[in-house]
């Protein structure tokens, strides 16, 4: 009998995004905007697209932030709820905990909070079900696995894990997106932390569970840093990345794009000011006479004085860069702590 294809899916968000501050003192790391959308709205939209009916997202962090803003679910055509960690429970204790939350009995699908993927989840699924797989994930292939945990695989088969290395064995990664079974998330102890990576993918494979690995070579980047997230941006107005929520964003006509830059249609740049590529000016902003922005994201309602010229710097929601001001992988309006 074929597996039931998932309607379900949680969502990693709790992280504290240590490595982009001060980027996250005010704001948790998936509420970050990447291309003018909060990077969430880009993992809930795959959801939606690949059949996905209902979602948890299981915070910590600031976790009072995303409830206001994504609500039940309605506005993005899906079944939102909420799972609050009162205490560090690792990845797996955060799946356990979020899954008392679904109402559907088939796989989940979990998305790791911090990484934009443009790989096609529906083709995962598929796998899933076709290899009669007990957990089924998604790999890419990178240049330097040293900072990621790497497998081996046979075929569709996952053979190995093996955690952060200087060595490591093959440069596939596991690309932080999952399918589980109901018995695989219903193994995991709910008492304690628990890390999937080193306790639940390698108790799974002692127990010869069919771990899948579905490998794909579509764009994939960790958007863990600063310079990340400008990448990430500057990926998906070029067209290099795809999403479907930056998608439905252009087609809203709230933005227009130019010279591969976002500039949003009620931001007044001045004509002689220059938005190079990479760059989001967000609603509301100001860019002033002889200004030059350069892979940078200006916030809403910011303004950036005349003849400034800013590279790869981040400017905070209503925040003012005075008129001649130099700048280059900098961050502005972001450094008190909350």
């Amino acid at each position: 009998m074929q597996r039931e294809r998932p309607t379900s899916a949680i969502l990693l968000v709790g992280g504290f995004g240590t490595r982009l501050q001060p980027l996250t003192f005010r704001t948790p790391k998936p509420m970050l905007p990447v291309a003018g959308i909060p990077f969430t709205e880009h993992q809930i939209a795959k959801a939606r697209a690949a059949g996905i009916s209902e979602i948890v997202l299981a915070t910590s962090y600031m976790a009072e932030i995303f409830e206001p803003h994504f609500g039940d679910g309605e506005r993005f055509g899906i079944k939102i709820s909420y799972a609050v960690e009162k205490s560090a429970l690792g990845t797996g204790g955060a799946i356990a905990n979020a899954a008392q939350l679904l109402s559907g009995e088939g796989p989940i699908v979990i998305f790791n909070g911090d990484v934009l993927s443009s790989h096609d989840l529906g083709a995962q699924m598929d796998l899933h079900q076709s290899g009669d797989g007990d957990a089924t994930l998604h790999l890419t292939s990178v240049t330097d696995a040293r900072a990621f945990g790497v497998v081996e695989i046979e075929g569709s088969r996952i053979l190995s894990f093996n955690e952060k290395m200087e060595n490591p064995p093959t440069q596939i990664i596991n690309a932080g997106c999952y399918i589980f079974n109901r018995s695989v998330v219903d193994s995991i102890p709910t008492d304690r932390a628990v890390s999937v990576e080193r306790e639940t993918f390698p108790a799974l494979l002692a127990a010869n569970s069919r771990i899948l690995g579905y490998l794909d070579s579509s764009y994939w980047l960790d958007i863990g840093t600063p310079a990340a997230l400008l990448q990430a941006t500057s990926d998906l107005i070029s067209g290099r990345a795809q999403s479907i929520a930056f998608a439905e964003l252009l087609n809203q006509d709230l933005y227009s794009m130019s010279s591969g830059s976002l500039i949003a249609r009620d931001a007044a740049v001045d004509a002689s000011a220059k938005v190079e590529a990479g760059s989001h000016i967000a609603r509301a902003a100001t860019i002033e006479n002889g200004a030059r922005i350069v892979g940078s994201i200006i916030g809403e309602a910011a303004r950036v004085g005349a003849n400034s010229h800013l590279i790869n710097t981040f400017v905070a929601p209503n925040y003012e860069i005075p008129a001649g001001f130099m700048a280059e992988n900098q961050f502005f309006g972001y450094l008190e702590e909350k």
